[in-house]
């Protein structure tokens, strides 16, 4: 797998998991992804990094609110915490942890944007974020579903200096996505207002690669987790959506299947 350090400002550059059972999602991740993961580190909360072939992909801890739901958070690249804070309130967004050092890995904060989606930042330090990505086992692709499309798109621009592009703009999808000056796509963002139940908030979800979507959803179910979602050819790849055992939410990536051979 090659060695990935994002480096494009606004680009999610690390996700991890709060659970409510670290040794069980430690378990599960390792089975389903091929993961292996760090012992718990008690000097930063029980905190550990989960790794892919020796590359860093994803981090997790026990989860400090036992009344939270287990999740898997996203965290946007900063080059300066303070600076992309300090814009949260001025464009409608709300900081929830403010810009905190993580020892010499880098700053942490934690905001809601205006829709009320939960993202995180991250400025780094020796900490580079994911050391691969969009291989099998790695994280594939970064989304927002929200109610407040406009605003969340514009919110991303002006606190994070996404550019971005639309590749669809229709009443049944519409779709913006975080591009690079060369045009390649980091993330994206969905009006979610048609279909997102009610109760249930705006929000940032991860994609994880996988060589075969069904298989890893059967290899889901079987180690306790569930389907949400199941598997459908989409012209982005055949995706799914399901929870491990403790019921944190992630989505899945593969190939489409073939259509098959007309006589």
């Amino acid at each position: 797998m090659p060695a990935h350090d994002t480096t494009l400002p606004g680009a999610p550059c690390w996700v991890d998991l709060m659970t409510s059972d670290a040794a069980k999602a430690r378990e599960f991740y390792a089975e389903l992804f091929g993961w292996t993961s760090e012992e718990p580190n008690e000097a930063f909360g029980g905190y550990f990094n989960f790794s892919k072939d020796g590359k860093v992909v994803a981090g997790g801890m026990t989860k400090q609110q036992p009344e939270l739901p287990d999740v898997w958070s996203v965290y946007l690249l900063t080059p300066d915490a303070e600076k992309t804070a300090a814009a949260v309130p001025a464009h409608g967004g709300t900081m929830m942890i403010s810009p905190m050092p993580v020892a010499d890995l880098g700053v942490m904060a934690v905001l809601t944007d205006p829709g009320g989606a939960a993202v995180g930042m991250w400025q780094q330090g020796l900490h580079r974020g994911f050391g691969v990505l969009a291989e099998p086992g790695a994280p594939g692709w970064f989304e927002l579903l929200t109610r407040d499309y406009a605003a969340a798109v514009t919110f991303y621009q002006e606190v994070f200096g996404w550019k971005t592009n639309v590749v669809s703009d229709t009443d049944e999808f519409r779709y913006t996505v975080l591009v690079d000056d060369a045009g390649e796509q980091h993330a994206g963002i969905m009006d979610a207002s048609g279909f997102l139940p009610e109760g249930v908030p705006a929000h940032w979800g991860v994609y994880f690669a996988v060589e075969d979507t069904d298989a890893a959803l059967a290899l889901t179910v079987k180690l306790g987790g569930a389907v949400v979602q199941p598997a459908m050819d989409t012209p982005y790849g055949r995706l799914a959506i399901a929870t491990d055992p403790t019921g944190a939410t992630f989505k899945l990536v593969g190939k489409n299947i073939e259509e098959p051979a007309k006589d």
